[in-house]
């Protein structure tokens, strides 16, 4: 490792509250970022998807934001603040001599190729070392709880039981690429989560129930019994079938794991039909990335008048559908599904889906394939034969907790992801967010919480993204809102939605407008997003200062 110092730009060109990417020797990038008098080096690329971070927001408790999933690294020391970041930024010494400002680093580690490293890990564990913690599941909270447990000093066992058969996943390309090889997806292999980690990852693995009493998870029909001293429920969700005729033919399909974007990769070439039963995100996703493949017809069936409208509005709905359509696409919306029909020269295939629109006509859909995009339920059914759950497992499956993600009511007992119904922070209204980054953090809120022995309230403020021709992006909890303020044009897929309750905005999206998204992401978790009567009058987000020490503000 070979160090240069080498003076990246003059003291005046960096203000309080900026950041700067900066050539580092050849095609070195380096990002400034100054705050009060102290000026802070680290990569200038994302290490989720490669976002160049000057781009994003800064603020001045030392945080910066990508500006297009919301992962949040410490400029200070490089470390991760939020998913879905899966590794540290490098940190590089700064300091400012004879008014310029020198930045002291390995020419290698400023590359993009190299933007990564791995967190510090203040400790490693061992497997086999005592009960320890025990995750059942393999999803993205799993992930971020096992990286989180160790960067603060966890040193006991960690076990893993996940039912699938790869280590956790970036699963959002299953939907947004239909990528159908799980090493392409891992974000670490399970041989390096055993050796860097120290996790017994048992992938694989169906529990059948928990013995609260013994504080034991059983496994497979011969009820193998894992001990555990803390337990850590984030089995995610189930992807729901509509309860109809033919649900179950052999190419009706759902998308949750690896084995479903093969079977619908396989099943879903050029002239076949498809038919997708849903419109909101993860049937639209699929719809953008098999748009190219030439197939003789592509129908959406949909309950509402718009596709994404329960989330987006009906305008920003309006404008997406457009989009669609111009690519072939063909919808039927305010319909209801009846049932599929079986082929006649082989019933195990469907050969049709036959729908009642919103005139009372039936009409019947030509299919190939068939891909039910209608949500998912909490992945709990294992719970419901265990002793101890009954009060805190609701009708849905979703599993009640505190502010801390911990089960309400049992020891050491956290539930995080697709399967927690917690409070959310201002309101304590009680819900359940799908959101794979939401999970992710979760994941390592838990993880703090275990390994310092001290509660850490769950207050991040949920993001997400969908591929619709452009990045949609999301941050907030829009439920319940009754007033969207629109600036731009959704028909251009070109704007920032502010979605309004009560007169507060709670909600914000965007299409080609980064960072407002990003910016709106930590004015919620501040407390300084401007009112919806504010945003009317012209309010622009991206001029309100959060990053100078000076306006520096406190977390509300």
């Amino acid at each position: 490792m070979s160090y240069k110092t080498i003076a990246v730009l003059d003291e005046s060109e960096l203000k309080d509250g900026e950041m700067k990417q900066v050539d580092f020797e050849g095609e070195g990038k380096v990002l400034l970022s100054r705050l009060g008098d102290k000026v802070h080096a680290t990569s200038a690329f994302c290490t989720h998807y490669g976002a160049p971070l000057a781009k994003g927001v800064l603020t001045a408790d030392g945080r910066v934001v990508c500006p297009w999933h919301g992962a949040c690294f410490n400029v200070c020391t490089g470390d991760i603040e939020d998913a879905p970041a899966p590794s540290a930024l490098h940190s590089f010494k700064a300091e400012v001599v004879n008014g310029k400002i020198q930045v002291i680093a390995d020419p290698n580690a400023t590359l993009s190729a190299n933007k990564s490293r791995q967190p510090k890990l203040l400790a490693t564990g061992s497997i086999g070392q005592g009960k320890g913690v025990v995750i059942v599941g393999g999803g993205s909270g799993a992930f971020m709880c096992i990286e989180s447990l160790r960067e603060h000093g966890y040193n006991g066992s960690i076990t893993v039981l996940s039912k699938e058969p790869y280590a956790p996943i970036d699963r959002t390309k299953l939907s947004k690429a239909l990528i159908t090889d799980a090493s392409k997806l891992e974000w670490r292999s399970a041989p390096e989560l055993r050796s860097k980690y120290g996790v017994n990852f048992r992938e694989g693995i169906e529990v059948s129930g928990v013995d609260l009493g013994a504080k034991e998870v059983l496994v497979g029909a011969a009820q193998e019994r894992v001990p555990y001293e803390t337990l850590v429920l984030a089995t995610g969700g189930v992807s729901r079938r509509l309860p109809i005729a033919g649900k179950d033919l052999s190419n009706v399909f759902t998308l949750r794991g690896v084995e479903d974007a093969k079977k619908i990769d396989a099943a879903v070439k050029e002239g076949k039909k498809l038919v997708v039963i849903g419109s909101s995100f993860i049937s639209m996703e699929l719809v953008v990335a098999v748009t190219n493949r030439k197939l003789a017809s592509i129908d959406v069936i949909g309950q509402e008048e718009f596709p994404f409208e329960m989330v987006l509005g009906k305008q920003i709905g309006a404008g997406l559908k457009k989009f669609h359509e111009s690519k072939g696409v063909k919808f039927h919306m305010e319909s209801k599904v009846d049932k599929i029909i079986p082929s006649e020269s082989d019933p195990s295939v469907a050969s049709a889906v036959v729908v009642t629109l919103s005139s009372g006509q039936n009409i019947t859909l030509q299919a190939d394939v068939v891909v039910m995009g209608v949500g998912v339920a909490p992945a709990t059914e294992f719970l419901k034969s265990s002793k101890g759950f009954e009060n805190v497992v609701d009708k849905s499956g979703a599993v009640h907790v505190d502010e801390y993600l911990k089960v309400k009511g049992l020891e050491n007992v956290y539930a995080i992801g697709d399967i927690a119904m917690y409070p959310q922070p201002g309101t304590g209204e009680l819900r359940r967010i799908e959101h794979w980054n939401v999970a992710g953090n979760q994941g390592r809120a838990v993880g703090k919480t275990i390994a310092e022995g001290k509660g850490q309230p769950f207050v991040k403020v949920p993001v997400f993204w969908s591929a619709q021709g452009q990045q949609l992006r999301y941050c907030g909890v829009g439920a319940g809102f009754d007033d969207i303020i629109i600036d731009g044009n959704p028909e251009e897929m070109k704007f920032a939605a502010y979605y309004v309750k009560n007169g507060s905005v709670i909600a914000v999206a965007s299409m080609q407008r980064d960072p407002i998204v990003s910016k709106a992401s930590e004015l919620l978790r501040l407390g300084l997003m401007p009112s919806a009567a504010e945003i009317k009058g012209g309010k622009d987000i991206l001029s309100i200062d959060i990053a100078s020490v000076s306006a520096k503000p406190k977390v509300a």
